[in-house]
Parts: structure tokens; C-alpha cells; sequence
């Protein structure tokens, strides 16, 4: 299911929403520049488990150790991992955003990375594939709007067989579904022993959990 647009206007303009689509775009157009070097580069500022757990066991943890966690939330693996995320993120967040305030949204969207990461990291402590993308941090974004908006209107496009339907869902509806597949696959991803298809589905789950929790902490009192 894509979601292409709710029915819940905000009140304010998404500044930090429309900045965080924007250096995503513009950092993925780094990666690009890189060539053949991408996937060194990757490596580099991706966030590997392996190695951060390596860091946590030698006891030597620093700005190198901490960087990815950050970093790896504005690289993606291509064009349809990047332009999935910021399709989810600018038809969700800006509400979100307006709820919490400008720089509450920033630093809400910061920890759900970093809680997402962490889950994943926990999951898989051994994984040497590096994680990248934003999916983490708007999962968290999801988390949040599905709690404070659950009866707000998702126009979605559905495919069926080989034909698509455009569909009016409930935001309960649609991101209860979208959770209940990352739940599913998440499972898979532990009977295999690894990363299901490259997809870091725990971060996912991570990430929701971590913003429907901060909402009390974050929302603008009324």
C-alpha cells in the first residue's frame, strides 16, 4: 500500500520536515557523486553492528563509534529505498511536527533513529551488513501520527493483481497493517538468522514503538 496523502492539514508550516526531506535528497546525491566508492562510503558512515558491538567489547568507543548512528539515518540504497521514505515522511510528519513544535519534531525524530538503530543492533548483534535509510526515524513519525490522528483519512493506492485502486483508509487502518507486516517480517528475519532481504525490519518495529512512548513527553501542552 503507498500512502499519496492524508486528510489532516497542520496549522503550521513543516519547516523541519521539509528539511529533513531535503538533506536526505541532498546527501543521497553525495552518495551518488562518490561512483564506485559508494559502497566504501556506505561502509564508512553505515551503520554496522558487528562493529559497533566490537567497539562496546574492546571498550573503545569514540566520535567513530557514535558518527554512524547519525549518519546512516540520511543514506539510503537507492532511488526507491530514498523516495519511499520521503513519501511516508512528508505525508506524515508534518502533523506530527506540529504537535510537538519545530525543534521538539527534530529531536523526536533523532531519538526514534537512534532507538530504531539500537533495536536492530540488539536483534542482531552479529550483522555485518550496514544500516542506512531514514525508515527508522519515520517509522518513530509513524508511531506518533497513528496514536494522536488514528481516525484520520490516508488516500492510498492499493494494488490489486495487476490493477491499482485508490482508497480512502483510516490512519489506524493503514499504519496498523503497515506495523503488523514489519512484526511479521521481522519474525521471518529471526527464523532465518539475519537480515531478511537486506531490511531492517527490528528497526522498524524500534522505531514505532519509540514514538508512540515519547508522545506524552514531546506534545505541545493545550
Amino acid at each position: 500500500m503507498i500512502p499519496l496523502r492524508d486528510k489532516n492539514p497542520s496549522r503550521t508550516i513543516p519547516f523541519v520536515n521539509y528539511s529533513l526531506i531535503t538533506a536526505n535528497v541532498l546527501v543521497f546525491f553525495f552518495e551518488m557523486s562518490h561512483g564506485r566508492g559508494m559502497s566504501k562510503f556506505i561502509f564508512h558512515y553505515g551503520l554496522v553492528p558487528a562493529n559497533f558491538i566490537a567497539s562496546l567489547n574492546s571498550l573503545h568507543i569514540g566520535i567513530k563509534t557514535v558518527i554512524p548512528f547519525f549518519t546512516s539515518m540520511f543514506l539510503h540504497g537507492g532511488w526507491m529505498h530514498l523516495g519511499g521514505n520521503m513519501l511516508f515522511l512528508f505525508v506524515f510528519g508534518d502533523n506530527v511536527e506540529d504537535q510537538f513544535g519545530h525543534l521538539k519534531y527534530l529531536v523526536f525524530y533523532l531519538i526514534a533513529g537512534l532507538a530504531a538503530a539500537s533495536m536492530q543492533i540488539y536483534m542482531f548483534p552479529g550483522s555485518d551488513i550496514p544500516m542506512v535509510g531514514a525508515s527508522g526515524a519515520i517509522a518513530g513519525v509513524l508511531g506518533a501520527y497513528v496514536f494522536m490522528f488514528p481516525s484520520a483519512r490516508v488516500t492510498t493506492l492499493v494494488p490489486i493483481f495487476f490493477f491499482f485502486q485508490i482508497i480512502e483508509l483510516p490512519a489506524f487502518i493503514f499504519l496498523g497493517i503497515w506495523f503488523v507486516m514489519q512484526i511479521l517480517s521481522g519474525m521471518f528475519s529471526l527464523g532465518i538468522g539475519g537480515d531478511a532481504g537486506g531490511v531492517a525490519w527490528w528497526a522498524h518495529i524500534g522505531g514505532f514503538a519509540a514514538g508512540a512512548i515519547l508522545i506524552p513527553f514531546l506534545r505541545k501542552r493545550r
